[in-house]
């Protein structure tokens, strides 16, 4: 796309690429930890603290394609402008045609169960922050109009980095609500939660020890700031009852309306 880019004629092309704030947690996975506190209770920022996000070690993941992105404004200036979105936990239903939902929330969900009884990785103290996908959407929305102004209020390149979130959670917090309320819905038969290792999670759910594990906390200044951008749906609590209702279906342990229909006809 970068190649493709530097070819066009006339004016200039803009890029706007997908991330992820799994980027933050490289210093778990450097040091093989999951479900532990952040002792230095470190927030990630897009905004004063740019530089630092735009120079994170090469072992995070993400870092790759990211670098990839940030060096075309440069190798081709006044050409190529880009933007990088990073979104965290990504949750609720999309509105396109094709995947209706992300992985974590629904994994950790999916785990729960399947294994019958709730669980958080370690000891469950890592933090996370949120955003509902339709609150994403509207980043893109935004930067896309900005694109066609001609770059708009957005900033791009070296500072056209956004993170896209709606507070933070703790990820044993999140187990405990889901499995009261798979308890709740008689899916499961005690509201009790245990601790899992990251190798048994994986069992469950593939990758679940890295996808529910790490700390990845951050503030989304950017788009505040210069889109007027503002989170309107409710938050992934709020929303917990219909993650399980899904997976609960997809597992086979309920019925849809139009199943139970067909079903009674």
């Amino acid at each position: 796309m970068v190649a493709g880019l530097a070819k066009k004629e006339g004016k200039p092309g803009y890029l706007i690429h997908t991330s992820g704030t799994g980027i933050l947690g490289y210093a778990d996975h450097e040091r093989n930890l999951v479900g532990v506190k952040d002792e230095k209770d470190k927030v990630y920022n897009d905004w004063d603290g740019i530089k630092e996000v735009t120079t994170l070690p090469d072992t995070a993941i993400h870092r790759n394609v990211d670098k990839v992105i940030l060096a075309a404004g440069a190798q081709y200036p006044g050409r190529i402008f880009t933007a990088i979105v990073a979104p965290s936990v990504i949750w609720g239903p999309g509105r396109g045609p094709d995947n209706q939902k992300s992985i974590q929330a629904y994994g950790l969900t999916h785990a729960i169960l399947k294994r019958g009884i709730g669980f958080h990785v370690g000891q469950g103290l890592n933090r996370w922050s949120e955003i509902h996908v339709q609150d994403v959407s509207n980043v893109f929305l935004d930067l896309v109009t900005a694109a066609l102004e001609g770059g708009g209020k957005a900033s791009w390149n070296e500072e056209g980095y956004y993170f896209v979130e709606n507070g933070e959670f703790l990820w044993g917090e999140l187990a405990k609500a889901i499995t009261k309320i798979a308890f709740d819905k008689k899916l499961i038969n005690s509201p009790e939660v245990d601790s899992l290792p990251g190798e048994e999670a994986d069992k469950l759910f593939p990758l679940l020890s890295l996808l529910v594990g790490w700390n990845s906390r951050c503030k989304a200044i950017r788009a505040r700031k210069l889109l007027d951008w503002e989170p309107k749906q409710k938050s992934l609590f709020e929303y917990l009852p219909e993650i399980v209702d899904l997976e609960a279906r997809e597992l086979g342990r309920t019925k849809s309306h139009a199943e139970k229909a067909v079903g009674a006809s």
